[in-house]
């Protein structure tokens, strides 16, 4: 196993605030992965991916790339802007050389079922026109956090076996605050290595939630959920290798945190 960390986004620390400077603080600080945030648009030009790209593989960092927020695949009214939006972030993910778009899918609307329906029809179509372009990379689905949105870890373990090129993205975060503080790390493991992916992609945070669900990030010493526990599950899983992503509001210092914590039950750090 091998298990890369890294932040969701320029690191904190970061002098300049652009991705190459994002991703030579990453490097700085000893973490080996960045996710590439496009949450509010997908304004990076294809030389800049091509740059990026290069000097993250030059670096040894694994890439992955998060789609726009405003994405909802289960209201037929927005599904094509929606899928556009993923599409532009999966073209700038191959340049870049990252390995996966991760996109929060959508709402349920009026049932869960036509919900499903309309999310694997739009994967479907979206992973035709990946295959068509020849483009290197994957769908995540991430696992959401309000009961409103469609994205439960079966739903996506569930669009994965019809679309193997869709995978689940989990993000422990949002399946705490989903469950109202509750979270089996033994379970999802057992559900992840179910699918046999050749490598896997997560987040992290602290996280503050309502009876409706995730509210705001916090930082890791929330311990809300408990990385320690985490960690520990994961060891125990050998579920291969895999990527953390900070998502909490200090970014790299957590990632930081988590390497110790790593350390700490058992894992030799390989960079």
């Amino acid at each position: 196993m091998k298990i890369f960390l890294g932040p969701a986004g320029v690191p904190v620390t970061s002098k300049g605030r652009s991705t190459t400077d994002g991703l030579k603080r990453v490097a700085e600080l000893g973490l080996n992965a960045m996710e590439i945030e496009f949450v509010r648009g997908v304004n990076m030009s294809i030389n800049l991916a091509k740059e990026a790209g290069k000097l993250a593989k030059e670096l040894e960092i694994l890439l992955s790339v998060h789609a726009p927020y405003y994405i909802n695949l289960c209201n037929p009214k927005k599904v094509e802007d929606s899928k556009k939006r993923i599409l532009d972030a999966c073209e700038r993910a191959h340049y870049l050389g990252a390995w996966v778009v991760v996109f929060h899918p959508g709402y349920y609307g009026a049932s869960k079922e036509s919900a499903f329906d309309h999310v694997l029809s739009a994967c479907e179509d979206m992973n035709e026109t990946i295959e068509k372009k020849g483009w290197n990379v994957m769908l995540g689905l991430e696992t959401t956090g309000k009961t409103s949105q469609f994205g439960t870890l079966d739903e996506n373990i569930a669009i994965h076996k019809k679309i193997k090129n869709c995978i689940p993205v989990i993000d422990f975060s949002h399946i705490f605050a989903r469950n109202m503080g509750k979270v089996d790390f033994e379970e999802i493991f057992e559900k992840m290595q179910s699918i046999k992916l050749s490598r896997y992609h997560a987040h992290f945070s602290g996280i503050e939630y309502t009876n409706k669900g995730e509210k705001r990030h916090l930082t890791i010493d929330s311990k809300k959920p408990d990385f320690k526990k985490l960690a520990e599950s994961l060891l125990r899983s050998k579920i291969g290798d895999i990527t953390i992503i900070s998502e909490s509001p200090i970014l790299e210092q957590d990632s930081l945190k988590m390497r110790e914590i790593l350390k700490d039950v058992g894992y030799v750090w390989k960079k």
